[in-house]
């Protein structure tokens, strides 16, 4: 009973996973080779073609949300890693104040943030509509349905997943190491580069995972922040579903996605050294 004692413990979360995970990944594998329409039904012919049919029609839209949450991402770290460093090593007794401020956000309903974004940056909104009034700005100056919005909008939404994963990597990071490279004559800098970077991979490693997925098979930031020429793979697929009814173009162009997003995670980590990054997380 005790050798099968751990594989009981784990059997809810085998479950969860073939439930919500397994089994509708298996399924929408099958509607992406089946054929027909919403009014006919489909059928399964094994239709491959699905694949190339969907890749040549919307490679635009996919090259372009690689694009978007590459930037959103790089974004994200440039912003986030020193929110986490400031946090980690100068926010005292009050980084619980500070963590609680970062998700406070999350308060409210990732739509309407967007939606208050939209607002905001609007052509004649609070801000713009101001500065535009006291002769600041030019009257055809605008923001949104450009890349600047959308990329800005996925910085913004995904921000806190970028942050926690470093502040939790350089909080393990012990102080006296540090300490202990500077009195061996290492500037400031130098303690920075050898000790606490490669200390912080881990979280870094997280953190990218954790935003560019999801940045880039974002729909909604896209559909409010940006204009027809900003159309993301996220926006193709929920039209396909849910206006076209093409669910194996859908289906199809979603297993695309997420190879692509595979393959690229697999070229990051071995550009980053996992068992590096492993490594660090042990210690």
């Amino acid at each position: 009973m005790r050798r099968l004692t751990p594989y009981l413990l784990a059997l809810p979360s085998w479950m969860w996973l073939a439930i919500f995970l397994v089994v509708p990944m298996v399924a929408m594998a099958s509607v992406s080779l089946q054929t027909g329409n919403a009014i006919d039904g489909f059928a399964m012919t094994f239709s491959f073609s699905n694949y190339s049919d969907a890749l040549s029609r919307y490679s635009t839209q996919l090259l372009r949300s690689l694009l978007y949450g590459g930037l959103a991402t790089v974004a994200m770290l440039v912003i986030g890693y020193p929110v986490a460093y400031w946090i980690a090593f100068k926010g005292g007794s009050r980084k619980s104040v500070y963590l609680f401020l970062l998700l406070l956000p999350f308060f409210v309903s990732f739509v309407l943030r967007t939606i208050s974004w939209n607002f905001l940056l609007s052509d004649n909104g609070i801000l713009f509509g101001t500065l535009k009034g006291w002769g600041l700005l030019p009257d055809d100056f605008h923001v949104l349905a450009t890349t600047f919005a959308v990329v800005g909008g996925l910085t913004y939404n995904f921000l806190p997943f970028m942050i926690l994963p470093i502040y939790v990597a350089l909080e393990r990071v012990d102080p006296r190491v540090v300490e202990a490279a500077q009195d061996l004559y290492a500037t400031r800098v130098a303690a920075f580069r050898r000790v606490v970077l490669p200390l912080s991979l881990p979280g870094v490693f997280a953190g990218v995972l954790m935003t560019f997925v999801p940045a880039t098979a974002d729909p909604i930031n896209a559909q409010i922040l940006g204009g027809t020429a900003n159309t993301m793979i996220g926006n193709i697929i929920q039209t396909e579903y849910l206006t076209n009814l093409d669910y194996p173009t859908a289906s199809a162009l979603s297993f695309t996605l997420m190879a692509v997003l595979l393959v690229g995670i697999f070229v990051y980590a071995r550009a980053l050294g996992t068992e590096n990054v492993l490594e660090a997380a042990a210690r």
